[in-house]
Parts: C-alpha cells; sequence; structure tokens
C-alpha cells in the first residue's frame, strides 16, 4: 500500500512508541458532581494522556470524535493552528495511532477537516488504521449562507472522516424518521423510545377466556392485588401473553393505577433497524453549522468568548446515534470547549475528553458543570436532559520512570499493576477494586503476578518484593504458567522452570515506553 512521506517521518515512526508512560493525577477540587461517575477531563498534551489512558482504557471506546487544529494559518487563542504540512501530520500520526489502540473492536473515528490537511489525512489514516476499514468521507455543512468576500469560492463544507477499528465488527444504527417516531412518546431509562398498549387482547373476537383458556390467569399488580383480563361488561377475557411469556418479558409490562384499579400495559419499542441508512452529507438544518455552535457557545460563556471555532452540538448528536449506545464510551482528545463531552453527557454515554492548557479549566471544566446542573441549551430539550452525573478532573504527572529508566519511587501499585498487565495481555486493567494480593489476573491460561510496594506487608529490601518458595506457596495458587514481576529471586532458572515460573526483574525487564 502506498503511504505518505513527509519531513522526520521515520523520526515520528520510531518515536511513537517512545513516548513514556505518564501518571494521572486526580484534582479533586476540579472534579463536580457525583462522586462515582466514570467520565473524566484531563488537562494536558493530547498525546501523552492518550498514551496513560491505554493500560486502564486500551480497546474500551466505541466511539472518538476529534476536531483537530486544522493547520488553517490563522492565529487561534487557544491554539498554534500555524503548522507546516510536516509539523501537522507528526502531530496526528502518532496520535492516530494511540486513538486506534484506544478503540473497541467494533469502534469507529470520527475527524472533522477542512481542504488544507483532509486528503494528506486520508493517507496517513489508510495506513494507521488499514484502507479497508475506510467508512466514508462524510461532508458537513458548516455554512448556511455564502462569504460574500470570498474572491474564488465560498468554502461551505467540512470534511468528515469517518473509519473503523475492524470494519468487519462494525455496526452504525440507521436514521429514523422523525414522523414515524412521533407515536413512541415515552423513553425508557436506556434511552429507547416506546408507547405502550393494553395487555389484555381486544376487539379481536377471540378475546374471550373461551377462545383462549391457557391465556386466563392472573398477573400481580405492584401493591400484590390479583388482576385477571376482565372485559369492561364483566365477562372473562384472556391475555395477549400466556404465563411463559409474561415471565420472560415482564420487565415490558407497565402498570397503571385508576378509579377501576390496576391495568397491565405492555411496551412496545421502536425499532431501530428500520429507517434509512446515514448519508454522506450532514446538512446544516439536520446537524447545525458553524453559526450555530457559536451562539450556543456565547449562550454559556457570554458575548466575551474568544472561543471561535466551536463545533455544534447536533453534529455531534448525530454522530452519537448512528456510533454509539446509551452507557458506550465516548473519547474526544481535542476537546476544545467541551461540545463532544457535553453531548455526550446528555445522551447518556460515558466520555473521556482531553484538552491541552488553562481552557481546560476555563472552558471546558464551567460548561460541564452546567451540563450537570441541567443547563438547557443546545440539545438538551430534543434530548429531555434536566441534569445529573458528574465528572472528575485529572492533570498529567510524572513518568511512571525517571530518565534513567528506573521506577520512580513514590508510583502507587496500582499505576504499576495497570502498566505490567497492559504491556503484557494488551488488554485494560479497570479495577478499582485495592489489589490484596499480587496476583493481576490470568489471561489466555496465564497468571500474572507484580511483587511491588509491599503489596505482601514486607517492605523490607529482602522481603516481600524477592521470589523466594515461601513466598510462592503464599500467592494466589494458579495451575498453569505464571508469569511474576519482582525486585529479585532466590530461585534458580531450572527451579523456576520446573515450578513454571517466568520470573522478570524490576525495573530491568519492565519496558519504560
Amino acid at each position: 500500500m502506498p503511504w505518505l512521506e513527509w519531513l522526520d517521518r521515520q523520526q515520528d515512526v520510531q518515536e511513537t512508541s517512545t513516548v513514556p508512560y505518564r501518571l494521572l493525577e486526580p484534582v479533586a477540587k476540579l472534579g463536580y458532581g457525583d462522586p462515582e461517575s466514570e467520565n473524566l477531563l484531563i488537562e494536558g498534551d493530547s498525546l501523552a494522556a492518550l498514551k496513560a489512558l491505554l493500560p486502564y482504557y486500551g480497546g474500551s471506546v466505541k466511539c472518538i470524535f476529534i476536531d483537530p487544529p486544522y493547520n488553517t494559518k490563522s492565529a487561534f487563542e487557544h491554539y498554534d493552528d500555524n503548522l507546516e504540512h510536516a509539523k501537522w501530520l507528526s502531530m496526528m500520526y502518532p496520535r492516530l495511532i494511540y486513538l486506534r489502540d484506544l478503540l473497541r473492536h467494533d469502534g469507529s473515528l470520527w475527524v472533522t477537516l477542512d481542504d488544507r490537511e483532509a486528503h494528506y489525512f486520508k493517507v496517513v489514516a489508510d495506513e494507521v488504521l488499514g484502507r479497508k476499514n475506510f467508512v466514508a468521507n462524510a461532508i458537513w455543512e458548516k455554512s448556511d449562507s455564502p462569504k460574500m468576500d470570498s474572491t474564488l469560492f465560498s468554502s461551505r463544507h467540512d470534511h468528515l472522516f469517518v473509519y473503523a477499528r475492524d470494519i468487519d465488527r462494525l455496526k452504525l444504527h440507521r436514521v429514523q424518521d422523525p414522523n414515524a417516531l412521533a407515536h413512541y412518546k415515552q423513553v425508557d431509562d436506556q434511552g429507547r423510545r416506546y408507547y405502550t398498549k393494553p395487555l389484555r387482547a381486544m376487539g379481536s373476537g377471540e378475546d374471550t377466556r373461551e377462545a383462549r383458556p391457557s391465556m386466563f390467569f392472573k398477573l400481580t399488580a405492584p401493591d400484590g392485588t390479583e388482576v385477571w383480563p376482565m372485559k369492561p361488561d364483566g365477562s372473562e377475557g384472556r391475555w395477549r401473553w400466556g404465563p411463559k411469556k409474561v415471565e420472560q418479558e415482564k420487565d415490558r409490562i407497565d402498570w397503571v393505577k385508576g378509579r377501576n384499579g390496576w391495568t397491565a400495559n405492555y411496551r412496545i419499542y421502536a425499532d431501530t433497524s428500520q429507517g434509512r441508512p446515514p448519508e454522506t452529507i450532514f446538512p446544516h438544518g439536520l446537524v447545525g453549522s458553524n453559526r450555530t455552535a457559536k451562539a450556543e457557545v456565547k449562550a454559556i460563556f457570554g458575548e466575551e468568548t474568544t472561543f471561535t471555532t466551536p463545533k455544534p452540538e447536533g453534529l455531534i448528536r448525530h454522530i452519537l446515534e448512528l456510533a454509539t449506545d446509551p452507557g458506550d464510551l465516548v473519547l474526544d482528545s481535542f476537546l476544545g470547549s467541551g461540545t463532544t463531552a457535553a453531548v455526550a453527557h446528555k445522551m447518556g454515554r460515558r466520555w473521556i475528553g482531553i484538552e491541552l492548557g488553562e481552557h481546560a479549566q476555563t472552558l471546558c471544566c464551567p460548561r460541564l458543570k452546567a451540563v450537570v446542573d441541567g443547563e438547557q441549551g443546545g440539545i438538551s430539550k430534543s434530548v429531555k436532559w434536566t441534569g445529573g452525573g458528574g465528572f472528575h478532573f485529572y492533570r498529567l504527572g510524572p513518568t511512571v520512570f525517571d530518565v534513567d529508566n528506573q521506577i520512580r519511587q513514590d508510583i502507587p501499585y496500582a499505576h504499576l499493576a495497570a502498566h505490567v498487565w497492559f504491556i503484557e495481555t494488551g488488554e485494560p486493567r479497570r479495577s478499582r477494586e485495592k489489589d490484596e494480593t499480587p496476583l493481576l489476573g490470568i489471561h489466555e491460561g496465564t497468571a500474572y503476578y507484580l511483587l511491588y510496594n509491599g503489596i505482601l506487608g514486607d517492605k523490607r529490601v529482602d522481603g516481600g518484593n524477592v521470589l523466594t518458595l515461601r513466598l510462592l506457596s503464599e500467592i494466589p495458587a494458579h495451575e498453569g504458567p505464571k508469569v511474576v514481576y519482582g525486585e529479585a529471586t532466590r530461585l534458580s532458572e531450572e527451579r523456576l522452570a520446573s515450578l513454571g515460573v517466568v520470573f522478570k526483574q524490576i525495573p530491568y525487564e519492565l519496558k519504560a515506553t
């Protein structure tokens, strides 16, 4: 496959793997709302932050949306957007590598760009994500009127590149006709639209107990009342479902209490497999324009805001409706004014937002606090957003390893454990449980252990960080192969082999990058 050459390309390719792992340090006073929330707002360079996320979120993100600097040779207050082509590609290439590695196998990447770098990006993205995983180049109608001072063409669109992590596993939702969905006026706690009908059979001529005796049985209302399928005239009717289906579909039954007692209804959900496939033109009437986006930001921050390049909430909503379901994880590593996180939050998705510089605090943080408090701008009314949830704020901390490739003495056990697990298995380690034993987990039949920082309660130099026969008998057993990280071992190579143990010495055999 052809690839794109640029100044420093080989250096960029090689240095991608040498970016050091850094810690993410919480800033409790800048977090907001529900302390159990999984949403993360991170202040710092996106490259280092993406690398720091890998041990915890590798292969976990369902949808990534990024709106990187367009290289417009304009002087933005919040970005150095005056980059030469080679420097712009040097910035994007390693970030694409880490974004790819964070995606789920059924996930997708969405990138907005204009004509200056779009076609260069396409070639680089084909190399990193695989040409077969290119899905579409959609066109977003960013302007709703021509610029009369344009000398040649008045640009009315931006590109929206869509890539799959694995095209064979990607599924996008179809676009629903609003008129067809008008009947589905209720929404459950997972965001699915539905309406209800009485569970008692009605008006078919076959709605009597005599016609279907097995459909005449009692149900129990929420207060314990026995309810039978009686018709309004007092005669015996029947249910639409038999006892087996009632048990299987009990979550679809809604109870309503009226003056004549309880009525059992059942939910009919909108079929999301219906509708039309998404099209590659995103008109401003559907998703909003630059004018829409600027008005949304000014409504939040006032006329004094100088952030001039936001995306409209409707555009992000359309993307998330196509690419995600409630509860999925969404990532934006060029968060800007916070639009992606705000929309994901309102739509019931989990999110991670990364933004460089102080306006992670001055723009993103206040906007997302307003979302938690129930602000009614953007898509809020259309998705019935009233507030809730929360987020944690993080800054990039020191590297896991110092300049001499030694583990920093103050690195918590959980951070090093996540690092070891990821470099050994390629899988994230997101357990919030406190580690009480050296067993990190079992992956494909192999158990992984980390003896570090007195995990066994013995912090002597020759204590719990050194593998001995006694210690091996005390840690959680595993019948299959074992990989043990520690400061030293008192067992010979032959003895380790006979016990099915591969010992790796910290820090010499622990990869720093």
